[in-house]
Order: structure tokens, then C-alpha cells, then sequence
């Protein structure tokens, strides 16, 4: 709430919502860009679909992690939490990433499968995220920037109370597990959390939670769990959540990452080429800068998460306000009929994209 002259409070404004962060009023880049990529060099189209061997993958790195775990059951605190900062965490970011590529339908070719291997991803990570995470990406996608949709943006109150100090950066980080999965989605009044898919996934996990501490006791469920928090927060793979939107040069919304840990989190940090082409799965990411490097090679990009998590948290300029923003739905609905038309155009060219057969792709 915001407060009047008399100090009695108010109705937020639209201006109090959005005051800090960077508004504008163009359109998301990443629906023109897929047009000129697709216009200028029609081969990306073969990079499109699924990849079935991600699956072995996922049944891996569970594995891995369940037999860390075990292994770990009698074993000091110290020791658990270091093997989930050396390990775990890059094992369990890794299972966000194909829980991503689930999330497209880029595992298997039907939904169905799809969901079923993200939930098999999900499990070493104890929190059922697969399907929640699910819902609100795909809204990040068509409404990158815009409140009401986007969960991937922090919300005034967080911005606010995180602020811009070390201590408040590094706090939010380490439960940025916690900020994902609860707060951001609760601030979403209109989007559908809980639906039969998202009770399937917290039975799914409760159950693999259940025989973890059936057979490895408080000490396994803690190695997974810190793998969990490490690997979304506070360790250099948690900078990746920074990395994507966070304004670290004007006029640039969103950032690609090309360093060596892409060898451990299946291309991740290859996010611009993602959201232009985001039919493409993992495993063939690189290939669309690689055939296209002019679209790329012009915009900015980080090398290093360790070096960034460092300059996020130490550097007083960068906070949860630099982020890119756009109108709200309430000054959507004031816009005049062309506007809301042009717009409409956009997202069913890029429904259009995304559902087409790839050899009947519109350009």
C-alpha cells in the first residue's frame, strides 16, 4: 500500500508498482528474432524436436544421486555438505535443466511423456517443482517482463526488502529455493497452481522422499536437500538465475552464459538462443549460434558464474530492480484495439512456430 499526504494508506498506482525497475514499452525481442533466424537461414528448422536420449540422462544423474546419498547416510555433517557443494549441486541444477527441456516437450515428442520425465528429474530433488515449474515457465516465454504472468520476475515488496547490500543478496540467495517455489508463484493470483498433474507430482515425490528416509535416514534426505538449495542459490550455478534477465547493460534484457560449466548443466546458459528458438532442445543449442553468429556475437554475454555471482553480490548497482518490465494487464486493457491486435498477431505467429510441424514452419 502506498500512503497519502496524511499518512493514511492508499491503492497502489501503477507508477509505485513498477518505480525501480526498467520499464518499457516495446515488445519482448526474442519473437522478432526468431522470425529474421528462421527468415535468413530456414536450416535451423532442422534442429528442431525432441531428444529421446535425455532421458538416460535424467535415470543417470538420479542414480548418481541416490547412490551419494546412500553412501553419505553415515558420514559427518561436513563431509554431506561438501559432496552437495562439489557435486550435487551441478547434479541437481542439471535435473532443473531437463525438467526444463521437459517443459518443452523436448524429451519425448507427447506431453504426456514429457511430464513423466520431468517428474523423474524432479526426484532428486526432494521439492515437487516439475509440474509448477512447468506452468509458469511456459508463461515466462509469452509474457517475458510483465507482472502479472511472469514469475521469473521478483515482485516489488521482494525487490524492496532484499535491497541492494551483500547481506540481503546473499540471504535471498541461499533461499532463493524458497522464493521460487512459493513466494513468486503466490504472487500470480490468477494462474492455476494446483491441478491433477501438480498433486501426481507431490505424490511422486513425497513417495521417493519417503523411501529416501526409509533407507538412509535424516543424513541422505540433508545431502539432497543441500544439493537442492545449493544448486538454485547460493554457489556459482545459482548465478545462472542471474545471468538470464538481470540488466547488466542497457538495452539488453536477456543474457546467454558461454562458459565451461555448460559441459555440466547441458547448455543452460545458452538462454538468448533459447528463447528465440526455443523448439530446440539442449543437445543442439550451440549450433544455432554457431549458424548464426551475427545475430549473437553483437550482444552481451557472461563467461563466468563465479565472476558474476561475485559482482552481483558485491556491486550495490545490481539488485532485483535491474530487471526489464512491461505494461501490467491493467494498462494492456487501456491500450486501443490496433495495439492489442499487433500483439495478439505476435503470440499466435509464435504459437504458430512452436506448434507447426518442422518442415511447415511459417517465416
Amino acid at each position: 500500500m502506498a500512503h497519502n499526504a496524511a499518512g493514511q494508506k492508499t491503492a497502489k498506482t501503477v507508477n509505485d508498482i513498477y518505480a525501480g525497475f526498467q520499464k518499457v514499452d516495446y515488445a519482448e525481442p526474442h519473437i522478432g528474432r526468431a522470425k529474421q533466424l528462421l527468415a535468413k537461414y530456414p536450416e535451423l528448422r532442422t534442429l528442431f524436436g525432441n531428444t529421446p536420449s535425455s532421458y538416460l540422462h535424467i535415470l543417470g544423474v538420479v542414480a548418481l544421486q541416490v547412490t551419494l546419498a546412500m553412501v553419505l547416510k553415515d558420514q559427518p555433517w561436513w563431509a554431506i555438505a561438501a559432496v552437495a557443494w562439489l557435486v550435487g549441486a551441478f547434479a541437481n541444477h542439471a535435473m532443473f535443466v531437463m525438467i526444463h527441456d521437459a517443459t518443452h516437450n523436448l524429451v519425448f515428442k507427447g506431453t504426456l511423456a514429457n511430464r513423466w520425465a520431468g517428474m523423474t528429474a524432479n526426484l532428486p530433488i526432494v521439492f515437487p517443482a516439475a509440474m509448477g515449474f512447468r506452468t509458469f515457465h511456459l508463461l515466462h516465454h509469452r509474457y517475458q517482463g510483465e507482472f502479472d504472468r511472469d514469475a521469473d520476475l521478483s515482485g516489488p515488496t521482494e525487490a524492496r526488502v532484499v535491497g541492494n547490500t551483500f547481506i540481503g543478496k546473499s540471504v535471498w540467495l541461499l533461499f532463493f529455493f524458497v522464493v521460487e517455489g512459493i513466494i513468486r508463484p503466490a504472487r500470480l493470483k490468477e494462474v492455476k497452481v494446483f491441478d491433477k498433474w501438480a498433486f501426481i507430482n507431490i505424490l511422486v515425490e513425497c513417495s521417493f522422499v519417503a523411501a529416501i528416509f526409509y533407507f538412509g535416514g535424516w543424513a541422505a534426505f540433508a545431502y539432497l536437500g543441500l544439493s537442492t538449495m545449493f544448486s538454485i542459490g547460493f554457489h556459482p550455478v545459482g548465478a545462472r538465475w542471474i545471468q538470464e534477465h538481470y540488466t547488466v547493460k542497457e538495452g539488453q534484457e536477456t543474457y546467454s552464459y558461454y562458459g565451461p560449466i555448460n559441459r555440466f548443466c547441458y547448455n543452460v546458459g545458452y538462454h538468448n538462443e533459447h528463447h528465440d528458438l526455443m523448439m530446440v532442445p539442449w543437445s543442439r543449442l550451440p549450433e544455432v549460434k554457431r549458424i548464426a553468429p551475427e545475430f549473437y556475437d553483437t550482444l552481451h554475454a557472461h563467461y563466468s558464474w563465479s565472476k558474476l555471482l561475485i559482482r552481483f553480490l558485491f556491486d550495490p548497482k545490481i539488485s532485483l530492480y535491474s530487471r526489464v518490465v512491461r505494461a501490467s494487464r491493467e494498462e494492456r486493457s487501456k491500450t486501443n484495439a490496433t495495439a492489442n491486435m499487433m500483439a495478439n498477431a505476435e503470440k499466435a505467429e509464435m504459437e504458430r512456430i512452436i506448434t507447426a510441424p518442422n518442415g511447415a514452419l511459417p517465416v
